[in-house]
């Protein structure tokens, strides 16, 4: 008998699989194809703040918030004021939503009180609120064909003592660094996956499907799943310009992908 075929490792559909973002429209979408939970990307969207408007999508379409992604990204910088506000908040709303993680991005470098105190406040707040906050695995920019750190205190988390990271596929194509070889690395300590790939031919994140692009996204679910990981998977590709029939499309094949990986088909 495959000893995996105990152990399933749940798959999560994020919010920002849908654009212009949706929350309900995700819900719906995510339980019509067969996802096990949400991911609700925290925007300027009113809706994606309330954790009681939340919990009635819990109740209406039946399927549980498993991550809640904090408005750590440079087109949220507005929302929820102060950048450790945000994290409080962020904690705050997972409890309240029964969600097990909170993905964050890492500060930028311009914010300089913030970043120098960033693994010590990350792991402050994770233990004070009794939630696991992932920071996520970035990358270098580039301008003028040179690389500019646009993180601090910098884009790779491994680098540091952090309780907690998600992992990238799409971000980790944009650093031109295997993930296989990261999320060995990582350990115990990998706390979430954003399911996505990348060429590693862009200066920027593309958010590929898996598999259609370069990193070795099949290797590490499966490696994840052999290893009876305790986390989430959670499809973060991009559907922009799409009609919601091919989005549909994209995001089942996306869930197939994983199940497959995951020895759950």
């Amino acid at each position: 008998m495959d000893s995996t075929q105990n152990h399933q490792i749940e798959v999560a559909l994020s919010t920002s699989c849908l654009f212009p973002p949706s929350v309900p429209e995700t819900f719906s979408t995510a339980v019509d194809l067969g996802y096990d939970s949400v991911e609700v990307m925290i925007t300027g969207n009113a809706l994606s703040q309330e954790p009681h408007d939340l919990l009635e999508l819990v109740q209406k379409f039946q399927i549980p918030i498993s991550a809640i992604h904090a408005p750590t990204l440079l087109l949220t910088q507005q929302v929820w004021g102060r950048a450790w506000n945000k994290m409080q908040m962020a904690a705050k709303m997972t409890n309240d939503v029964g969600a097990n993680v909170i993905v964050a991005h890492p500060p930028f470098r311009w914010q300089k009180a913030y970043a120098k105190n960033f693994v010590e406040g990350v792991r402050e707040i994770s233990q004070a609120e009794g939630v696991k906050i992932a920071v996520e695995n970035m990358y270098p920019w580039s301008a003028a064909g040179q690389e500019v750190e646009m993180y601090a205190p910098h884009w790779d988390p491994t680098r540091f003592d952090y309780d907690w990271m998600t992992w990238d596929f799409s971000h980790a194509a944009a650093a031109r660094v295997d993930s296989l070889e990261f999320v060995k690395k990582i350990g115990d300590r990998l706390g979430h996956v954003h399911l996505t790939d990348g060429s590693g031919d862009k200066v920027m994140d593309e958010h590929l499907m898996p598999g259609y692009g370069s990193q070795p996204v099949a290797e590490t679910l499966e490696y994840l799943a052999e290893k009876k990981w305790n986390g989430v998977v959670c499809a973060e590709i991009s559907t922009k310009g799409k009609s919601a029939a091919l989005r549909d499309e994209m995001l089942y094949e996306t869930l197939q992908f994983a199940h497959r990986h995951l020895g759950r088909s």
